[in-house]
């Protein structure tokens, strides 16, 4: 049986490859040469898809971002009460962190070893999250449910630094936390902090 690999196929087994090694090994103990073998292509295949190794680390985060998924949940969160949709953020935001542990845990102890373009990247993709969601509360407070005087993008930033820290502190720190409790609690302030009270 003939069995055709598409271009798109051999991006994508790329980069599951190179996401497997880069969250085993890092991105600086991980070799284009490695990654090649374990998506079962030749090194200069992978040269076709991705200029150099830092290319393709960069094409790895944008596919592990938290972004498309909170685009996607906008027309849901729309429908729902402003507690309830701090709620669904929280519960997709916390199971992405969860899969991408070993990558996260990681990148914390290499991070300011990376080239800076890595690093500039790395940095705007978290801040397009905080300024999308910061759109989103933008329109919640043109509905006047939130405070008139919200700065949302600091919001924002705040919203998701808790819930990091939490995942920080549980998932790699390993302290003994009642996760659901936390995040009831975490929301509770934020929204308690950020609606207005009619």
């Amino acid at each position: 049986m003939l069995v055709i690999t598409t271009m798109k196929d051999t991006k994508i087994k790329i980069l599951q490859a190179a996401l497997k090694l880069f969250s085993q090994k890092g991105y600086l103990g991980t070799t284009t040469k490695e990654i090649a073998k374990e998506a079962n292509v030749a090194e200069v295949t992978l040269f076709r898809y991705f200029k150099s190794k830092e290319s393709l680390f960069i094409d790895v985060l944008k596919n592990q971002s938290f972004l498309p998924t909170l685009k996607d949940l906008f027309p849901k969160l729309k429908e729902m009460d402003y507690k309830e949709s701090l709620k669904t953020i929280a519960k997709y935001y916390f199971d992405l962190l969860k899969k991408k542990k070993d990558l996260i845990c990681i990148m914390h102890t290499e991070i300011f070893q990376y080239p800076a373009e890595i690093r500039a990247i790395h940095s705007k993709m978290i801040h397009e999250v905080y300024l999308v969601f910061a759109s989103y509360l933008d329109e919640l407070k043109n509905k006047g449910i939130l405070k008139y005087d919200l700065d949302t993008t600091y919001a924002s930033l705040a919203y998701f630094g808790m819930l990091f820290n939490l995942f920080i502190k549980k998932e790699l720190l390993k302290k003994k936390i009642n996760l659901k409790k936390a995040l009831s609690t975490y929301i509770d302030i934020f929204y308690e902090g950020t609606r207005r009270i009619q």
